[in-house]
């Protein structure tokens, strides 16, 4: 029988086969059967086909089949558990002193190893982009969070294709990969059902994604995807929150797993939205941290407790000192008044509520690890907070976060007719910036401030029984959430990838913290030897034992505030022997100006490094600047009628700030009809054009603060209707904000609803929302999702039952007229001379 070619490999691919022998690829089984296994090289990925190990001839009988060999990570290589929670100050949990209950971090923390030196950003989407990446957040194109990115390589909101995240890595080399709870790092135009979706979880890396797309989203009504797919099981389920049901989906999907193939390993990276804003734990939680009577001497009194259980647990040092409380900032709890101290001593019951139910969740997710028998071999590391405790919540807290991010700050008073509702679906809730001081104990200052350890400095609990034998022991070596990935790494003895789908990789920036797991090493120095921080102009570096950080100008629940031109030049430095002074509480800067010299020109070199520059102080006016979006440059906008729901910001027309009329041509059947038209944000602002019992209805829902209300007085008759809403603005719009001016957003305007060319309405607005609508609502066409911008009117999803045949939108934005301009130069060079 005369013998045919075996199938041809290429010589670079034969090369790389041999390159991989040579580097230790290991191979189990028979070579071509169905059971073979084989480690890759893990450089280059994805790794070349594999060579054909059988013989090929004219007929089957006479040929040998060969499998290619299922790909696993190296032998023994862990399971990986990845927790991160949100916005949480290194004071708040019990593992580091807290009063907050938090048993299950306990658990990890008494069954291997407690952090007392790792660090975030002091912000969310860029320390989970360097999280995930190993590479500063500035290198992965996140040195600020996506809702407020800029088009400069280190702002734009997009992890480089020469970044790739760890679950791309993982993946490749054999592990399942998993993603549940917050995606922070999806660029706000590229969220939509329109995707491109190879900067969504599924597209880095992570096979399965249950959670959310953006900075929060309410727990009892959240924007939902499954992978790509928008779902949403609260409806018709009051009691159902997202705490519970991620960890839920978290235990199936790793039982699934367990279930087809015990020998499987996995990541599962877990990233609830606890503890950001809205703190929604549910009213069994909130009952049961109210009757603890946690925080009812006050703010001040809680600090001292949590800096005591501190030196206690030996997570600071004894010779530790407490940082001053900020008097000049913030009011000492005895200056309130009983009705100050009643709605803060209620809004830190439903905060201490929400982290401990969220940290009872996970221990839910721990347990099913154990349960599968698989704990001794799983690496879990419990992150707590992906930046310091939040003070985005005002002086007073707010009953809706929304507010602050719209320049509003309502007083006690106003705020306690929500006093009974706070924590439920009624309210989107921040606490008082005085609880995030005190939960950032013992250091200053707080989440949004790069340049003191209260903005950054997270507890970390890991343990992997297999490896780290020093149960309980305690790290004080300085880390960042960089070393994470060069951590796994090692652990799993995969290597970084030089190259990943013919794309050259930057070199991970970050320094594996495994060394720390070995009890010999309990007291070794720190292999981070340095390492820049910067956020919104805010600037520091930590250089072997000493901390250069810039005093912040403006305070981080200060959103609406003017930005700072000149960061490069605008900050005064302090000094800090971190080595010595563990809480920043001595500035040694003036005995030390040659220090303060060469720390400050390393911290500007890193910066030209990692993609920092150019600086940039601005706030909440990056959440309006132009971005790349489908909507970009459009002012007429025609949908067919179908009903689309759950259209993201970032992709539907934008209405704040300008002129515009909505047009509907619909039919209503013999019936009549009813049902939402189109509608933009829900509860908490927004709007939305609707039908009650055939009667036309638009509402302007005012951030939750007051709704204005068009209507007819009478019911359509069946047939075809033309429903016209028109808006005129009364201001010059988001154009004002390139004079650093916020003067010309959120003016008054009218509204005139018109049926059939007969106007049945017309309501003066005497102002309108100046920023943003809440970042977890959707534009929805012919049913609403999320939750109603009037529930007095109707619940969800309140689906169309007539037919919307064409709905138009065109936006007419401000024209400035030269007077204007002269206006707005002449009013921004007075404030420049008056700096």
């Amino acid at each position: 029988m005369r013998k045919l070619v075996t199938i041809a490999i290429s010589v670079a691919t034969l090369n790389v086969f041999i390159l991989a022998s040579a580097v230790g690829q290991q191979t189990t089984g028979v070579p071509g059967s169905p059971d073979a296994t084989t480690t890759i090289d893990g450089r280059y990925l994805p790794p070349p086909p594999q060579p054909f190990r059988g013989d090929i001839n004219l007929n089957a009988e006479q040929s040998k089949p060969a499998w290619p060999a299922r790909v696993v990570p190296p032998k023994a290589a862990p399971n990986i558990l990845l927790i991160m929670t949100d916005d949480v100050g290194f004071g708040a949990p019990s593992t580091f002193g807290g009063v907050i209950p938090t048993p299950n971090m306990d658990r990890i923390a008494a069954n291997g190893l407690r952090y007392t030196n790792f660090h975030s950003t002091a912000l969310c989407s860029p320390t989970r982009a360097a999280l995930i990446t190993g590479r500063n957040h500035h290198s992965a194109g996140f040195g600020v969070i996506s809702e407020a990115a800029t088009g400069f390589p280190g702002y734009n909101s997009i992890i480089p294709k020469d970044s790739a995240t760890i679950g791309r890595i993982l993946q490749e080399n054999g592990y399942r990969t998993s993603w549940f709870g917050k995606n922070h790092n999806t660029p706000t135009y590229q969220a939509s059902q329109a995707g491109p979706f190879d900067q969504w979880p599924i597209g880095m890396g992570f096979e399965y994604f249950y959670g959310f797309v953006g900075g929060d989203t309410s727990q009892w009504q959240p924007n939902l995807f499954r992978n790509t797919t928008a779902i949403y099981p609260y409806v018709g389920h009051p009691e159902w929150n997202l705490v519970t049901a991620m960890a839920d989906d978290a235990i199936h999907w790793m039982n699934q797993l367990n279930d087809i193939n015990p020998s499987m390993p996995f990541l599962v990276y877990y990233v609830p939205g606890a503890t950001h804003a809205p703190h929604h734990p549910t009213p069994e939680w909130i009952k049961k941290v109210s009757d603890m009577h946690l925080f009812d001497k006050g703010w001040n009194a809680v600090r001292d407790q949590i800096f005591a259980n501190q030196k206690r647990l030996g997570v600071i040092p004894a010779d530790a000192k407490l940082t001053p409380w900020p008097d000049d900032l913030l009011k000492s709890w005895d200056k309130l008044t009983d009705e100050d101290k009643k709605l803060f001593i209620r809004q830190a019951d439903v905060y201490g509520a929400y982290l401990a139910y969220a940290d009872h969740e996970i221990g839910r997710v721990i347990q099913a690890v154990e349960d599968m028998g698989k704990l001794d071999n799983t690496l879990i590391i419990y992150i707590s907070g992906d930046n310091g405790a939040s003070a985005e919540g005002t002086p007073n807290g707010t009953a809706s976060e929304i507010w602050p991010f719209n320049g509003i700050d309502l007083p006690v008073a106003e705020q306690m007719k929500f006093y009974d509702a706070w924590g439920s679906d009624q309210t989107y809730p921040h606490y008082a910036v005085g609880w995030a001081w005190a939960f950032d104990t013992p250091y200053k200052w707080t989440k949004q401030i790069p340049s003191f350890f209260g903005g950054t400095r997270q507890g970390m609990a890991i343990s992997w029984p297999a490896r780290i034998t020093d149960k309980g022991g305690i790290r004080n070596q300085f880390h960042h959430v960089i070393d994470i990935v060069p951590t796994l790494l090692e652990a799993t003895g995969i290597p970084a990838p030089v190259m990943v789908d013919g794309i050259g990789q930057k070199p991970i920036e970050g320094v594996s913290l495994a060394y720390t797991f070995d009890k010999a090493n309990a007291d070794a120095p720190s292999r981070h030897r340095t390492q820049y921080f910067e956020m919104m102009g805010v600037q520091g570096l930590y250089n072997d034992g000493w901390m250069l950080s810039s005093v912040p100008k403006r305070a981080p629940w200060e959103l609406a505030g003017a930005a700072i031109l000149d960061p490069a030049t605008a900050f005064k430095f302090e000094l800090y022997d971190v080595q010595h002074d563990w809480t920043q509480y001595t500035d040694v800067a003036a005995a030390n100006p040659t220090r303060v010299r060469e720390m400050t020109d390393l911290m500007f070199g890193e910066f030209a490094k990692y993609q920092v520059l150019p600086l940039d102080a601005s706030a909440a006016t990056r959440f309006v600047t132009p971005k790349p979006s489908l909507t970009a440059g459009r002012r007429v906008f025609t949908y067919s009628g179908e009903t689309v729901t759950g259209i993201p910001g970032g992709d539907a027309p934008n209405l704040l700030n300008t002129s515009y009329t909505i047009t509907a041509d619909i039919e209503v059947p013999q019936a009549g009809a009813e049902g939402v038209i189109i509608t933009d944000g829900g509860r908490f602002g927004g709007f939305g054009m609707y039908l009650l019992k055939s009667r036309p209805v638009f509402t302007w829902n005012l951030l939750d603060l007051k709704r204005t209300r068009w209507e007819s007085a009478g019911a359509l008759a069946p047939g075809k209707h033309t429903i016209v809403f028109d808006f005129k603005y009364d201001g010059m719009g988001f154009a004002t904000l390139a004079f650093n001016s916020t003067s010309g957003i959120g003016r008054a305007g009218t509204g005139t609803l018109t049926v059939d060319g007969k106007v049945v309405s017309t309501q003066t607005m005497d102002r309108t929302v100046p920023l943003t609508l809440p970042v977890d609502e959707t534009f929805d066409i012919g049913a609403d999702t999320g939750t109603s911008v009037d529930d007095r009117d109707y619940q969800l999803p309140f689906p169309f039952t007539g037919k919307i045949n064409k709905l138009t939108i065109s936006v007419e934005p401000p024209k400035l007229t030269p007077d204007d301009l002269k206006k707005l130069e002449d009013a921004y060079r007075t404030a420049q001379d008056a700096k």
